[in-house]
């Protein structure tokens, strides 16, 4: 491997790993930052609003605007012979929260459930049971934009791609590797948001940041000339750990409490915004490559293991703060 390819990912693994070193939400691994908002009918016109999951930002901040005939005072909100319909929208969503789901239960009928986010900041209640083609349009935006934030924010993710690529390199092998991964990524995210498989979340975060550590191990194998698991069996490897890391994603949506007939839609919208935002950090990455590859520069010998000892001392940073939530909350 030639020292200007040791200089580009070491350079994308210490800037990397050093942010997320100092954002200690990365403890947290794939919460989601997403709000939801409850408004039960107790009697014709009016309903008890609640925030069942609090957005980050804190609910008192959030701008809030109902449809003008109703008046809202949390917990209360009177509608009048109306009834709920109308545009509800939240202006101030932001990187610590960039969904909200509206949620209403009426006292006759079906749930339903709009969706907003920074992209689609206004929905419209229509006061029927059966969603429009308008209404399909803005699950289908807010849920790829949705996918496309968690990826790009999800730093331990976008890590164990990088050693993938470090270890696995160019052309149709990386392709395959790639497509091993999002395909067992995929399957468990659809499996664990149906409710098919359940993993605590917190032992499972610590089990997403081992992953990391174990591709930082293959890649010191690597340089020391020895070949490890991940460079004989790319595809097993990387779709193994994908089906881990798609139970993670999972619980970006998971308590949201979607309706069942919107969650396949969402759930498919979502998955494709995950898969927009990963190709986009490989196509970055492979962009890096190819122009440092036009650059005359060398390392130090003692610099070209510094990125896979950044990624394994990253990742056991915060499989250790992980696993010390895990046992916090027993």
């Amino acid at each position: 491997m030639s020292a200007i390819r040791y200089l580009r990912l070491a350079l994308l693994g210490l800037t990397l790993a050093l942010t997320a070193l100092l954002r200690p939400s990365a403890l947290s691994a794939h919460e989601a930052a997403m709000g939801v908002l409850e408004f039960r009918e107790v009697r014709p016109g009016a309903f008890v609003g609640r925030w069942s999951i609090e957005p980050s930002i804190g609910a008192s901040r959030v701008d809030l605007r109902m449809p003008s005939h109703c008046f809202l005072r949390l917990p209360e909100m009177n509608c009048g012979e109306k009834g709920l319909v109308g545009p509800i929208t939240i202006s101030n969503l932001g990187s610590n929260m960039s969904v909200v789901l509206i949620k209403v239960i009426p006292i006759e009928g079906e749930p339903r459930s709009y969706t907003i986010s920074t992209a689609n900041p206004v929905v419209t209640v229509l006061g029927t049971d059966a969603p429009t083609l308008e209404a399909w349009v803005e699950l289908a935006k807010t849920y790829a934009n949705y996918g496309i934030d968690h990826i790009l924010l999800g730093a331990d993710h976008l890590l164990f791609v990088l050693g993938l690529i470090w270890i696995v390199g160019g052309g149709w092998r990386l392709v395959k590797t790639i497509t091993a991964f999002t395909i067992g990524h995929s399957a468990s995210l659809a499996a664990a948001a149906f409710g098919l498989i359940g993993v605590p979340e917190r032992p499972l975060n610590a089990c997403i940041a081992l992953s990391i550590a174990f591709v930082g191990v293959e890649i010191v194998k690597q340089q020391r000339g020895e070949t490890g698991l991940t460079a004989r069996y790319p595809w097993i490897v990387a779709f193994t750990f994908g089906l881990v890391h798609g139970i993670g994603f999972a619980g970006a949506l998971a308590g949201l409490g979607l309706e069942r007939r919107l969650l396949p839609a969402a759930l498919l919208f979502f998955n494709i915004g995950v898969e927009i935002g990963q190709l986009a950090f490989v196509l970055l990455v492979l962009a890096l490559i190819w122009a440092h590859r036009r650059l005359d520069a060398v390392v130090p010998r003692w610099g070209e293991a510094v990125p896979a000892y950044l990624i394994g001392s990253v990742s056991m940073f915060w499989f250790f703060g992980r696993l010390a939530r895990v046992f916090v909350a027993i």
